[in-house]
């Protein structure tokens, strides 16, 4: 039947206690946030202002000067300041000055870019920062890790990382992992202060009454105050550096590398023989190595690294803006090619917000609720027993239901709790009244049948009465009774009561109205759906149906534990639900979805999740109520808990891979025209046309182009529509390069036309020269629109709204215009005026590559 997740409901609000200690932590939190108030938010602000954040410091953040010197070694730069040398060697101080100024602007426009970049990590990792849940002012807050300071008290609870160095002053039963500081993997217990001046103690030794940054919490609940933030912590003092973001995604970064380096070898090669080349049959060496700087310059593809950082920057922060947080990029990679995505019901796909649907008596009468109406007399003790058996300051939503719908019994006080555990789902409350003490019990139907030592047609008819609730959609929860000795001990176990059966309560958890569309977008889009769930299997599988998960086997958490691994790999395929599923399970379901070739995207919010979110490819954590743990282990961190934001998520993952692979293919095209249009007149003899300021003016066009436009630009209309991508498919699949080089060829054959027969229409070098650069800009143009998507028509390409776009082509053009007809800027490049029947040329051969190209993609669809 319905498992009672107090534990998990603890945690969602800060507290995590034990499944053991669960009641008695929750009533020690709720004493102590009643006795402590903790600093006044003048005093932290106060202090917060004089010690600085509670935060290490960050190696990795630069400042505009330390960008500045990355940049500078950058070997485009170098290549552009090589030729600058030359040129005033060859006595032209006008070309060496426009080449310091491109080389000062691709200085600018790549320490903009960085600078972005590095503002958008910084939020990004504001984000990631570790809460601390605080009492100020006598009230629990929620804070960012680092705005805790010095005096603070800290509210500890399984699962939460400590964000302080901190002195205990109550603790129960309290657990913590101190491997981050010591290297032992065995958690220390830990008690509270009993000598004020206590000092000198390391982290690793048992009962201590200290806790310290960066250690995991793992069982138990505790108060502490702050003793040391930030550098001043014993984590601090050693140096160490937590929550740092990764940016670069490994699989990526060494095709990127491996491709750099073949571009980067064999345009060195050509380079050096275009060099030897023109040096002995043409003489002049300063020359010479001007055409090879120009050569070098325009196959070198060193837009490839600023792409993809820029893309995975970016890609992260457009994933935040969606409230859903991206701890690892490697995770934006594998968004894309996600196949099973395994979901919680509760709070994923449920609102999380609990309320009392149904009440049922022994008798088999049943009470519907509704918001506002008043109970019969019946229902209302079974209600009043719900809310005695919950805490009387509840967390968990159920109990809450239970509060919001009867009081507990009057002029009674809590004596004593048993807390839910795994050989027994249930919990039981006693209250007393100095006279005479009851129990009231609530959880799981068979759980409930077991106390009150339920059998045969008994048992029988409760299970059926279950069921038929949970068909429903309902939680279905037992409630029983038991009188107690007013004198006498109580028993060291609930068994040990003589319990009484009260009946049946029906609890609805209403579906997220965002939910069925997502689930249909997901099956749109190839990816099976998997529900995980630790509800009865008629309740999950109620849900399942209304949330669109298609039909298929229902699977247990007691069936799986007898299932060997070859009969769960068999059962995969035709299962949708796994009910009443231990945490300790999930791996073994993410570990057989992976064997079985899928990419598995998981989901998880408990201390016990983090080994199956960290062995799925993508471990997606919640971020409302999930534990720090969870969240550490997890790729990515949904803020708002939503299964739709999950689906969003995989939507925007399958369009920024998209986007990269769009910027990549224009750059490998857009240097086959520019490498050909410098090598041409080496080759049959042609008086040269582009140096290093045009090759640079060019690089100029393409950075800003293909870092920006290309990821600015939205995703593809099938993006949903579409099988996930393989995993190992590669940023470059030889149909992608074909298809690049393709492009390229084509661009260089335009351009190259007009290089070759301009001089036959009476132009002169200064003529041709400016009429092949003009073409050559319109064909570059001709391929961005071309790449910005791989399934409309050429209409549809030219008018897709882009805002980058709608920048960058007025500004190419007006600086292209510039060039051609601004006396000063023609010199500069060595144009010449055209004649006005000329002019027709470039565009006419932009448009019919553009028209080509669209073409050739559409036989290739």
């Amino acid at each position: 039947m319905i498992h009672v997740m107090a534990a998990r409901g603890l945690r969602a609000h800060g507290f995590a206690p034990t499944i053991q200690t669960a009641c008695g932590a929750r009533q020690m939190m709720h004493d102590l946030n009643t006795r402590a108030r903790g600093l006044s938010r003048n005093e932290a602000a106060a202090r917060l202002a004089a010690e600085g954040p509670n935060e290490l410091p960050r190696a990795r953040r630069r400042n505009p000067l330390r960008l500045v010197l990355d940049v500078l070694r950058e070997p485009m730069l170098a290549l552009l300041l090589g030729a600058g040398v030359v040129y005033l060697a060859l006595g032209d101080a006008g070309e060496a000055l426009i080449l310091l100024a491109f080389a000062c602007l691709s200085v600018t426009i790549t320490v903009v870019q960085e600078a972005r970049t590095e503002r958008v990590l910084e939020a990004l990792r504001d984000l990631t920062s570790p809460r601390a849940l605080v009492i100020r002012d006598g009230a629990r807050q929620r804070i960012a890790g680092r705005e805790v300071v010095r005096g603070d008290l800290l509210v500890l609870s399984e699962g939460d990382r400590v964000p302080a160095d901190a002195q205990l002053t109550e603790a129960e039963a309290l657990m913590a992992d101190e491997s981050l500081l010591t290297g032992e993997a065995v958690p220390v217990r830990k008690r509270a202060v009993t000598d004020v001046g206590e000092a000198g103690l390391r982290p690793g030794g048992e009962d201590q009454p200290f806790v310290y940054s960066g250690s995991l919490i793992v069982g138990g609940s505790a108060l502490a105050e702050v003793t040391a933030t930030g550098a001043q912590s014993e984590i601090g003092k050693i140096g160490a550096s937590l929550g740092m973001l990764e940016l670069e995604t490994p699989h990526l970064q060494r095709q990127m590398r491996k491709l750099v380096l073949v571009f980067a070898v064999l345009g060195g090669a050509v380079s050096l023989a275009v060099v030897l080349l023109y040096g002995m049959l043409r003489g002049g060496w300063l020359e010479a190595s001007l055409a090879g700087i120009a050569v070098g310059m325009s196959m070198l593809p060193e837009e490839f690294p600023v792409v993809l950082a820029v893309f995975m920057a970016m890609g992260a922060w457009r994933i935040s803006q969606a409230r859903v947080l991206t701890r690892r990029a490697s995770a934006i990679e594998a968004l894309g090619a996600a196949s099973v995505l395994c979901t919680d019901k509760t709070g994923t796909l449920t609102e999380n917000r609990m309320t009392i649907a149904a009440l049922q008596l022994p008798d088999g009468a049943t009470f519907l609720a509704t918001p506002g109406a008043a109970l019969p007399p019946d229902y209302a003790a079974l209600a009043s027993a719900g809310s005695a058996a919950s805490a009387p300051q509840p967390f968990d939503p159920m109990e809450r239901a239970f509060h919001a719908l009867a009081a507990p019994p009057p002029g009674e006080s809590l004596l004593r709790s048993y807390a839910l555990g795994p050989e027994l789902l249930a919990m039981t409350q006693i209250w007393g009244n100095g006279t005479a003490r009851r129990a009231f019990a609530k959880g799981a139907p068979e759980a409930i049948a077991d106390l009150c030592a339920l059998s045969g047609q008994d048992r029988d008819d409760l299970h059926a009465r279950a069921d038929a609730l949970a068909a429903a959609g309902l939680r279905v929860l037992g409630l029983a009774t038991a009188e107690c000795d007013g004198d006498g001990d109580l028993p060291d176990a609930q068994s040990g009561f003589d319990f009484r059966f009260l009946g049946l309560v029906g609890l609805a958890d209403p579906l997220r109205a965002t939910v069925p569309a997502a689930v249909a977008e997901c099956r749109n889009a190839g990816i099976r759906v998997i529900m995980i769930t630790g509800d009865y299997p008629a309740t999950a599988l109620a849900i399942a149906e209304a949330a669109g998960i298609a039909e298929g086997r229902v699977v247990s958490g007691e069936e799986l534990a007898t299932m060997r691994d070859e009969e769960l790999a068999a059962a995969l395929p035709e299962t949708t639900v796994f009910a009443r599923i231990l945490p300790e399970q999930k791996l073994r379901i993410v570990t057989a979805l992976k064997a079985a070739g899928a990419i598995v995207a998981m989901t998880g919010d408990g201390v016990n999740d983090a080994p199956s979110l960290k062995a799925a490819h993508i471990g997606v954590a919640m971020g409302g109520r999930g534990t720090d743990v969870a969240r550490e282990a997890a790729a990515i961190v949904l803020l708002d808990d939503d299964f739709g934001s999950i689906v969003h998520t995989v939507r925007l993952g399958r369009r920024i891979n998209d986007n990269l692979r769009k910027a990549m293919r224009f750059i490998m095209a857009v240097h086959v025209p520019i490498a050909g249009l410098a090598l041409m007149p080496l080759l049959f003899g042609l008086p040269l046309i582009f140096g290093p300021v045009h090759v640079a003016f060019l690089e100029m066009v393409i950075d800003p182009v293909c870092s920006l436009v290309f990821e600015a630009e939205r995703e593809e209309r099938d993006v949903m529509r579409r099988p996930p991508r393989r995993a190992s498919e590669p940023l470059f699949s030889p149909a992608s390069m074909l298809w690049a080089a393709a492009q390229g060829m084509l661009a260089f054959a335009v351009a190259g036309s007009v290089l070759w027969f301009a001089p036959g229409f009476g132009l002169d070098a200064a003529q041709v020269r400016a009429l092949t650069f003009a073409t050559l800009v319109l064909a570059i143009i001709a391929l961005i629109l071309v790449n910005r998507t791989g399934s409309a028509s050429p209409l549809a390409a030219m008018t897709r709204p882009n805002r980058a776009l709608g920048a960058v082509l007025p500004l190419v053009a007006a600086v292209l215009a510039l060039v051609l007809f601004w006396p000063p800027a023609q010199a500069l490049f060595g144009f010449a005026p055209l004649p006005v029947k000329m002019l027709a040329l470039p565009p006419l051969s932009g448009l019919a590559l553009l028209l080509a190209l669209e073409a050739v993609k559409a036989l290739r669809r």
